[in-house]
């Protein structure tokens, strides 16, 4: 199973980008977790400075901007 980690305080963006990593994975719930991480002491342990981040099984994928549905399937094709 593949962890996707949602880096981010909670602010507006960071829940847009939640709802979009898990209507990215909708049809693929089994395969995947989705973990929010909401301390900054953690979020910094990751090397983001700016939120949202979206992190795949630990290794950060993007940081500061909201990822579509489609851009984090893609991603996570790879």
């Amino acid at each position: 199973m593949k962890k996707i980690q949602v880096l981010g305080t909670g602010c507006q963006k960071c829940m847009k980008l939640t709802k979009n990593a898990e209507e990215a994975i909708k049809d693929k719930r089994a395969d995947y977790e989705i973990e929010e991480v909401t301390d900054i002491k953690k979020i910094m342990e990751y090397g983001v400075m700016m939120t949202p981040g979206l992190a795949v099984d630990g290794k950060v994928v993007s940081a500061g901007k909201v990822l579509s549905a489609d851009e984090i399937k893609k991603l996570l094709e790879k």
